[in-house]
């Protein structure tokens, strides 16, 4: 029986089929509708509460916070140089995705509706009520952009990456679970399947929901004003409502219907319009003093980040602005950690960790900086040349602040219908992305592309709709901000447990990557069949399926470990071939396996058909069903390749290879037993 698991891992084997962990989903949903319901029955208690807490935790963790963003940020980085060569994944693994198709995505998600409201409304606030200094000076005119791209910067996508990192790691490369309780495997072993393991899958899924509840709740507020623009629909909590079950609607429907894929277009589009807007601002505004502020801005940053990413503010600690922006996205980014890292590491398979490191860390960041240092300073600017009521809507009322700047550039209410298009579409993909984190969360999955029931995927949209609307009868956008702050403190301390045990666990691999030369992909042996290039072409573009992988092994391989057996048996080595048959998901497919008898340990040359992701190339994005079959060595070293494109004596020069290294390979091994003839032989 095959597993996922890597040789060594004392761990059961996955479920045949996505099962729910019925601890982490009750706990989590009960906690969740406690805190919704005490905010609808009692929003002035809660709201009160909420303050006391948020200011306990800023006096009391606020270094916390910062201290450990930066430390992130280092080890990330560290990590990234270190063991640079090592792929999330087998050493033979390439990524599944083409550069262009990976950017893209890692691109898209560092774009959401929240970055749409606070690239307007840090600026303002920063410019006309700095933490540190005089306000509506031209230091805090050239501080207040960079400190937006601070909070939405390098430093948060630090800690997407250091999930995103664990997880593609554990997962890819080692074959543990995709699940956050996967990342503490090196601490404590088996133990991630008790109420160690519950207990930070309960943690994980407490700090995603309040963070997506945070980013609904922004989207609501900004779509609520522009809808009231286009449409003259009312400002206040009915609408405000309608959208939130809209959200929860389409989650539903995608869920049940399988639209993954049209929303994924949507999502590509998206990005396109989102440039577009950029783009359109910087054209119709002032241009030329956007590039200087834009070059400016990148400059300011290099220089203050170091100051920046350290400043506890001691001696006058400004603990209503802490509270307000940096410990407030530090917590925000901590909660959204697991749920950008799970996507992180589904699309990097095969990519190394030099490459994943590097292109997490500036690719989204691109884009942020030059998002922000456009809509920024677009807006210092409109205050700074009189526009007083702009920047008292920006700071007193956020939501409206985007708008209003959009307002004052040519084809405003087109612009205006794009930013609420945009805006829409992301708010529904991140509630229906988020009901499908979570539901993966709390479910035993088979498999790393493999996600949990639709009717679970319900559940957590639902409860995430109710979280959403409670948060906003207590305070608005305040109270979400406050409820982060403290949900993501406990998913904090995960995060260091990951940091302790990621070295730990890329250490130990590489010491077996160092015992184990054979790891390596072997060059195609004996003599190559006229043609055989053109088969190796054909598949490695295309798809193979089941039925051709089985046929394969029927007509080739099976024949040729037959031939091995039969040259062993007549030298009386005790050889056996063991054939089985897998059905999951209703697909047969055949294993064979070449077992060689020793005293203590046995040979074994393991064949699986398997399926796994049709590989990307050039800008192809591929889609859920682009799947593709291979015919894999599980070799005894470690590691495993694919023989599809094998002939049959290429088959047995491949067990010869590989057994003569596995022999030269164990000095002392005992020589194989001699088969005992049979006495009425």
């Amino acid at each position: 029986m095959s597993t996922n698991s890597a040789p060594g891992l004392d761990l059961d084997p996955p479920p045949s089929q996505a099962t729910t962990k019925w601890t982490v989903l009750v706990v989590s949903l009960v906690f969740i509708l406690v805190v919704a319901v005490w905010a609808l029955v009692a929003p002035e208690q809660s709201a009160t509460i909420l303050g006391s807490v948020v200011a306990w935790a800023s006096n009391w963790f606020g270094w916390f916070y910062i201290a450990l963003a930066t430390a992130i940020l280092l080890f990330v980085i560290i990590i990234g140089v270190r063991y640079r060569d090592v792929r999330l994944g087998k050493d033979d693994d390439r990524p599944e995705y083409s550069l262009f198709s990976w950017s893209a995505m890692l691109f898209a998600a560092g774009i959401g509706t929240d970055l749409m409201f606070f690239a307007v409304a840090e600026p303002a606030s920063q410019y006309l009520f700095p933490p540190q200094g005089d306000p509506e000076t031209l230091d805090a005119a050239r501080e207040s952009t960079v400190w937006a791209i601070f909070h939405y910067g390098i430093t948060g996508w630090g800690m997407y990456a250091l999930m995103g990192l664990a997880l593609g790691f554990y997962v890819h490369r080692l074959g543990l679970p995709l699940a956050i309780r996967s990342t503490l495997y090196p601490l404590i072993g088996r133990r991630i399947k008790g109420p160690v393991g519950d207990a930070v899958d309960i943690a994980t899924v407490l700090g995603t929901i309040f963070g997506v509840a945070t980013t609904l709740g922004i989207g609501v507020v900004m779509l609520n004003v522009g809808l009231g623009i286009l449409f003259g629909t009312p400002q206040g909590l009915p609408a405000q409502t309608v959208l939130v079950i809209l959200a929860v609607g389409a989650a539903t429907v995608s869920a049940v219907t399988g639209v993954d894929r049209g929303i994924r277009i949507l999502s590509q589009l998206n990005v396109l319009l989102a440039i577009f807007l950029a783009a359109w601002v910087l054209v119709t505004g002032q241009t030329a003093f956007l590039l200087r502020a834009l070059v400016m801005n990148v400059g300011d940053f290099v220089s203050m980040f170091p100051g920046m990413t350290m400043d506890t503010m001691a001696f006058d600690y400004p603990a209503d602005w802490m509270s307000g922006w940096t410990l407030f996205f530090w917590a925000w980014w901590i909660a959204w950690a697991s749920f950008v890292g799970l996507f992180l590491a589904r699309i990097s398979k095969g990519r190394t960790i030099g490459q994943f490191v590097l292109g997490t860390l500036t690719i989204p960041f691109s884009y942020i900086v030059m998002w922000i240092s456009i809509f920024g300073n677009s807006a210092v600017q409109q205050i700074r040349q009189g526009d007083a009521a702009f920047g008292e809507t920006a700071v007193n009322v956020p939501e409206e602040g985007f708008y209003a700047l959009l307002q004052q550039y040519p084809g405003a209410f087109f612009l205006v219908g794009l930013s609420t298009f945009v805006g829409l579409l992301f708010y529904v993909t991140s509630a229906d992305s988020g009901a499908l984190v979570m539901a993966n969360l709390s479910s035993n999955l088979p498999g790393g592309n493999v996600d949990a029931h639709p009717a679970l995927r319900i559940v957590w949209a639902v409860a995430t709709g109710v979280l959403t609307i409670g948060m906003l009868v207590v305070d608005g956008i305040p109270a979400l901000q406050s409820a982060t702050i403290i949900m993501g403190l406990p998913f904090a301390f995960v995060i260091i447990a990951v940091m302790i045990g990621l070295p730990k666990a890329l250490a130990q691999d590489r010491a077996r990557s160092l015992a184990a030369p054979t790891r390596r992909m072997p060059e195609l042996p004996g003599r190559p069949t006229p043609g055989l290039w053109r088969r190796r072409v054909a598949r490695a573009f295309g798809t193979v399926t089941v039925k051709q992988a089985n046929s394969h092994l029927e007509q080739v391989v099976l024949p040729a470990l037959e031939a091995v057996r039969a040259e062993l048996a007549a030298q009386d080595v005790d050889t056996e071939i063991v054939v089985d048959e897998l059905r999951p998901s209703g697909a047969v497919r055949r294993t064979a396996e070449l077992v060689v008898h020793h005293e203590g340990e046995d040979f074994r040359y393991p064949v699986r058909v398997r399926r796994q992701l049709a590989p990307s190339f050039g800008a192809r994005v591929i889609e859920a069903g682009d799947e593709t079959t291979t015919l894999d060595v599980d070799l005894p070293t470690g590691g495993s390749y694919d023989i599809m494109a094998y002939d049959e004596d290429q088959v047995c020069t491949s067990v010869l290879d590989h057994y003569e290294r596995w022999v030269a390979g164990r000095a002392d091994l005992a020589p194989p037993p001699q088969r005992v003839a049979d006495p009425a032989g």
